[in-house]
């Protein structure tokens, strides 16, 4: 006789029922739905978070050598030495450098061609962090790395001034009154840092060689840098005490310089790369949420009566939950570990895409993208595809010969929202941009409500406009169909309709955000910047423009000037937190006046009156900084003698747009007689040889900036963001044609038996096509519809609050949403229903009544 004890030995754990359960139902393939989501969802966030690691890595590792040591004093006037003693008495290396803009021109007899260059001398031990690399060979993109200093009477130049002056090595080249002779290349420089003069060629040359080419005059516009390294403490209270020091003295025009203040040009390019990435994985993990729970309540449908079954023969309830539990966490876990290497591959993808954004090879991933990996397939798993299994443990015995009890529940609302909040803080850690991922998170989450209350509304709409007296007898039965289950057709429109938001919402990016972001830098972008135009050459510079075939070009009067007052109240730096808003204060503003708003500065607030006195435009970055609102008045002090003006509105500005900004604008025609000023202009050269040549033999005092390599520059990284954006959208349409699949597979048993009862009733199968045909492009069509309303909101939204663009829709995209909606329902429809007509009816019912 079999005991209790006996029985009880003999009953296999929930460890060796749950992993029998889940490698008998992955070879039935009734997982596959759910670990393809979970492994897609996986792929797309861990490959970003991957890219953004390494890149993180690489940023934190390289911040003191692209400042050239641990801490830089930059000053517009010599450094007083006392810093430079103070350094040296903590037992730090020091070392000088500066930099200022000027004429380098090839000799006379090499042609005599004359070019802006930005000329750096540097002090003996330059650089103390990172190195400096030069070559012989214009094509050698490395260099070797060797001494910073060039030797007395020798310059080491960028090769693309050996190009365009048309020299070589060992040719001199003439800086003020003396001649260099040029004997290497500058292949990487590390602290070169960003800004309007780097667009222009590198010489570098020894500090002891300046006093002799004379351009050191009291107006040059000179940038010191005193650099300092060495122990981490010492340097710490080097930066301490050179802190306390500007505090006391008041010193104006001097700032310790941080990595933030001297990072590479195409940093905020980099970002909003890394925010694209970011916006289309989240986007593929909320598809396959949606994919999960559909497909999980699935799962649980179909074995609800074995479970009843397994309870009739004694299973306990707790060992089933179990049993389920470690079946489920099994293929969580698997698809997350596959997802993430996939993610770890894919990663490698964008690094080689996105190399021209980087000059160094970045350090290896770390390990929190694999704990996110892991992290959010086991919590997706847990919060949308648990809950409808462990429900199967609930099952009652009595469904064995009793169908009609023991179905499915709702989750829980505590159970639900757990555990969606838990994913959704997993996803906000992962988007790495708090608003990016509320809207994309919040939007969705409200877009679910939404989508709902419509569809449930929608639902009794059809009953009442569909009248079974008047009505086609194919769209009765469609009618019936629908509402005769409408919980479940609310489920099933508002899934449909979530995942049809990812997809509206990835194709309204590539669209219109991305030709947006494009369109800041077209390729008729301006490539040249000439300054220091002299009134009485304004017309015959333009005149010589006309001449040379260049129509369109910015013109604006450029004025120096410096803040003295806000309201009335001195300015001192001390007065505003953080570096940029003391440095604003310090230097010289570049103002400009023009009776009319340039077209590429939108209005944010405020109104643009021509010709309004005593009125000024403020941009609202420098407005943001400086603490600024509409009716404030600043003063400025221009050559000596103070004008003030009151801020009437702020302005938009795009500063990467490779066109003429100004920080600030006063909206009239001309400015009093006192004001000095210059003009600047912007155009596109024309592609005939000798140009530049031409305008500095018209007008040799001018300064001519040639851009042309930089906007390639931008346009080539442009092209590889969106290449990878695309790339990783793959991800995302395949997590939505798995979201397609599972929500209108999700009724197939329920179907077949339909269809089964209506043909046994006399029913031809081609009035149940058009009943099918019309059922699935209604569901479609009013998904469609409702994601892309809420598709334009959240889009919107992301273009407003995130990537900072002006977007503006068409009216084509509900009606386009509406269509395709329809159409991919259908098509949906036909692949995962095509064998319910052709099942047997006799089949059918007998396997609905088993």
């Amino acid at each position: 006789m079999t005991t209790p004890t006996d029985r009880s030995r003999a009953a296999p754990s929930a460890w060796t029922l749950g992993w029998r359960a889940l490698w008998r139902d992955w070879r039935a393939g009734e997982l596959t739905v759910l670990v393809l989501a979970i492994a897609l969802a996986v792929a797309a966030l861990t490959a970003v978070a991957f890219f953004a690691d390494r890149l993180q890595a690489g940023l934190q590792r390289d911040a003191r050598q692209l400042l050239g040591g641990d801490v830089v004093l930059r000053s517009d006037h010599p450094v007083p030495p006392e810093y430079e003693a103070q350094a040296r008495a903590l037992g730090l290396a020091v070392t000088r450098h500066l930099t200022f803009p000027t004429m380098a021109r090839a000799d006379d007899a090499d042609g005599g061609e004359a070019r802006l260059v930005s000329l750096k001398a540097v002090a003996a031990g330059y650089p103390l962090r990172g190195e400096l690399r030069t070559t012989t060979d214009p094509e050698d993109v490395v260099g070797q790395a060797g001494p910073g200093t060039p030797p007395a009477g020798e310059a080491w130049v960028d090769a693309a001034l050996l190009e365009v002056l048309n020299l070589r090595l060992g040719q001199p080249l003439w800086l003020g009154d003396r001649p260099f002779r040029l004997t290497r290349i500058v292949a990487l420089e590390p602290d070169r840092g960003a800004g309007f003069l780097s667009f222009a060629p590198r010489v570098l040359i020894a500090e002891s060689d300046l006093a002799a080419t004379g351009l050191v005059q009291p107006a040059s516009r000179i940038q010191y840098r005193l650099v300092v390294a060495g122990d981490a403490a010492a340097v710490r209270r080097f930066e301490a005490w050179a802190k306390a020091r500007l505090a006391d003295t008041g010193e104006r025009g001097t700032q310790i310089e941080s990595f933030e203040s001297g990072r590479p040009e195409l940093q905020q390019t980099l970002q909003r790369a890394e925010q694209f990435l970011s916006l289309v994985a989240l986007l593929a993990a909320l598809l396959a949420a949606v994919a999960v729970a559909v497909a999980a309540r699935q799962y649980a449908l179909r074995h609800l009566d074995d479970c009843a079954l397994l309870r009739v023969l004694g299973l306990a309830q707790a060992t089933m939950a179990r049993a389920y539990a470690v079946a489920f966490g099994l293929a969580g876990l698997a698809a997350a570990a596959v997802g993430t290497a996939v993610g770890f591959g894919v990663h490698f993808v964008f690094v080689w895409w996105l190399s021209g954004l980087m000059q160094t090879q970045l350090p290896a991933a770390g390990w929190a993208p694999v704990g996110l990996g892991l992290g959010v397939g086991l919590v997706l798993m847990a919060t949308f595809g648990l809950p409808p299994v462990l429900q199967l443990a609930r099952v009652p015995p009595l469904r064995v010969i009793r169908r009609d009890v023991g179905g499915l529940q709702p989750a829980t609302l505590a159970v639900f929202g757990g555990g969606a909040l838990g994913f959704a803080a997993l996803l906000l850690a992962a988007s790495r941009d708090l608003t990016l991922g509320v809207i994309a998170v919040g939007g969705f989450a409200a877009a679910v409500g939404i989508f709902a209350a419509v569809a449930w509304g929608a639902l009794g709409a059809l009953r009442l406009l569909v009248r079974e007296t008047h009505a086609p007898r194919w769209l009765v039965l469609a009618t019936r169909q629908i509402t005769a289950r409408p919980a479940y057709a609310v489920v099933q429109v508002a899934s449909l309709a979530v995942g049809l938001l990812a997809l509206v919402l990835l194709v309204l990016l590539r669209t219109d955000l991305i030709d947006s972001w494009r369109q800041a830098t077209p390729p008729d972008a301006p490539n040249r910047f000439v300054i220091n135009i002299q009134p009485d050459q304004a017309e015959p510079f333009r005149a010589h423009l006309q001449a040379q075939g260049v129509d369109r070009y910015d013109w604006y009067p450029m004025v120096r000037g410096r803040l003295v007052a806000i309201n009335g109240q001195p300015v001192r730096p001390e007065q505003f937190n953080g570096d940029r808003a003391q440095r604003l204060v310090e230097r010289e503003f570049n103002l400009s006046y023009s009776r009319e708003l340039p077209a590429h500065n939108p209005l944010a607030a405020g109104r643009w009156q021509p010709d309004e006195a005593g009125a000024i435009s403020i941009e609202t970055g420098l407005a943001e900084t400086l603490g600024l609102r509409l009716g404030d008045r600043m003063t400025f002090d221009i050559a000596g003698v103070p004008h003030e003006a009151r801020i009437t509105s702020l302005r938009k500005v795009d500063w990467a747009s490779m066109h003429v900004n100004f920080f600030a604008l006063f909206p009239v025609q001309s400015m009093p007689a006192e004001v000095p000023y210059t003009y600047i202009a912007a155009f596109r050269a024309p592609a005939q040889a000798g140009f530049d040549r031409l305008l500095l033999q018209r007008f040799p005092n001018v300064t001519n900036v040639d851009t042309s390599a930089a906007v390639a520059q931008v346009q080539r990284v442009l092209g590889q963001v969106i290449r990878a954006v695309e790339f990783l959208f793959g991800f995302s349409l395949a997590a939505g044609v798995v979201v397609l699949l599972a929500t209108v597979g999700a009724t197939r048993a329920e179907r077949e038996r339909d269809y089964a009862v209506l043909r046994a009733l006399g029913a031809q199968s081609g009035l149940l096509r058009r009943v099918q045909r019309t059922e699935l492009l209604g569901v479609g069509a009013l998904a469609g519809a409702l994601a892309s309303a809420v598709a334009v909101a959240v889009g919107w939204a992301l273009a407003r609050f995130v990537f900072d663009f002006d977007w503006s829709v068409s009216g084509w995209v509900p009606l386009a949403g509406t269509g395709v909606g329809a159409g991919l329902a259908l098509l949906a429809g036909w692949w995962t229903l095509r064998g319910v007509l052709r099942t047997p009816v006799v089949q059918t019912l007998r396997r609905a009544a088993q």
